[in-house]
């Protein structure tokens, strides 16, 4: 039966076409919106990670207290034997040092002067050893524009922003003036081996990166660092283990009342991240729930219209002798496969356009000049194994209902009144 009543559906264009189109295009918005809503509050929250938090983050405590100061002569003290330490604890994480820095940048002219100046928000990592994959995570070669990366002591990569602003170039030499560890003046030439877009205003308008090494000699901070940032070598953000491995940390200096003693900090505490994680879930699932409902309405509707549409042809069946029960079940049969194929159709096109918008992306980069939220330029989706079933909620259960509920008028035809209704 389920054979013939398929065939019937390819055969009765007028039966069958507009419903499927119906539930085609609203699975089709449901998987889309879904996974483009997920990769860009995914992006949000890495960018933020790789930037700033990690996945988790050591400090002092005096230094977690003031970190929106960046107070590095509260930095921590042997750096590398914590560091080691914690590799050694906690495999599955990789563990970086780093330091951040601020202070005036001074762009000399060629008379000896000053052509500009600038305040710099500095920023240290390992660029050497080659074991830190720190430019992979921050996605420098990507963000390069123009140059090449450190390969010397003293070179420095500048945000584009802040190099235009200046009237600098590749070769170029800059003056970094601030303050180091212990309160005097810190005074350092570097040259400019790199200009880097990361697409991010906050920092393409004021960031300068230097080696690590480089930044200990300047700042008088030799085996300190200001953070030690960890990252799940799964590249995912667990809360719950993040959550883990901050209390088995936290736990060898709970009694501890040295302010310079190590805290683990995870992203969720930090920079507002909480309520920000919060709320995307919330919204992520409201969002979710709402459109699906919507979308359930729309094709519970199509569903009875079709089959208030047929109740003629449904007299006619009753008149001919066929039972109410099969005339009934005939009609859910064909509403599953109805819904199945619209289903299928709008999947496949949903899970296209997201792999096309997470492989491509909407650049919105003339949206947020100016900003100073840590945020991606480029919009992208994000498939996850739900957008594989999530469009059956709406294109299948409401197809069914519908025809469930408007099915019901079978039971109400009198086959007494059934001629004289075919007679009009």
């Amino acid at each position: 039966m389920i054979k013939f009543i398929f065939k019937a559906i390819l055969r009765d264009k007028n039966r069958s076409l507009l419903p499927v189109i119906i539930i085609s295009i609203g699975v089709f918005l449901t998987i889309f919106l879904s996974g483009f809503l997920s990769g860009v509050m995914t992006d949000v929250i890495d960018q933020t990670a790789r930037f700033q938090t990690g996945h988790v983050k050591v400090m002092s405590k005096a230094y977690a207290e003031n970190e929106d100061q960046i107070p590095n002569d509260l930095a921590l003290l042997k750096a590398d034997s914590l560091t080691q330490a914690l590799m050694t604890e906690f495999p599955d994480y990789n563990w970086v040092q780093r330091i951040r820095f601020g202070g005036l940048v001074d762009a000399p002219d060629n008379a000896g002067g000053s052509k500009g100046q600038g305040p710099s928000a500095g920023l240290a990592i390992d660029f050497f050893s080659g074991k830190s994959g720190e430019v992979e995570r921050l996605n420098i070669v990507n963000a390069l524009i123009e140059g090449n990366l450190p390969q010397k002591s003293k070179d420095i990569l500048i945000g584009f922003v802040f190099a235009d602003k200046l009237k600098l170039k590749i070769g170029d030499t800059i003056t970094f003036m601030g303050s180091t560890m212990y309160g005097s003046l810190a005074f350092e030439s570097f040259t400019i081996s790199g200009i880097v877009n990361f697409g991010v205003e906050a920092m393409d308008r004021g960031t300068i990166i230097v080696d690590i090494s480089d930044a200990r000699r300047m700042l008088d901070m030799e085996n300190a660092s200001g953070e030690i940032l960890g990252f799940s070598k799964k590249e995912v953000y667990n809360n719950e283990n993040a959550n883990l491995i901050q209390n088995a940390f936290n736990a060898h200096y709970a009694q501890s009342t040295n302010e310079y003693a190590p805290v683990m900090i995870k992203l969720k505490e930090q920079n507002n991240m909480a309520s920000l994680l919060d709320y995307i879930d919330a919204f992520s699932a409201m969002f979710v729930i709402i459109f699906v409902l919507i979308m359930s309405v729309v094709l519970w509707n199509t569903g009875l219209i079709g089959g208030l549409r047929r109740y003629q042809e449904f007299g006619i069946r009753l008149a001919l002798g066929e039972n109410k029960s099969h005339i009934y079940k005939t009609l859910l049969i064909e509403a599953v496969l109805i819904g199945t194929i619209g289903s299928i159709v709008g999947t496949i096109f949903g899970i296209t356009a997201t792999w096309l918008m997470q492989v491509y992306g909407i650049d919105i980069s003339g949206m947020v000049t100016g900003g100073t939220m840590m945020m991606p330029t480029i919009m992208r989706a994000k498939f996850t194994p739900e957008l594989l079933y999530i469009g059956f909620i709406p294109g299948l259960i409401a197809m069914v209902l519908g025809n469930m509920i408007s099915g019901i008028g079978i039971y109400k035809r009198e086959t007494a009144t059934l001629f004289k209704e075919l007679e009009v």
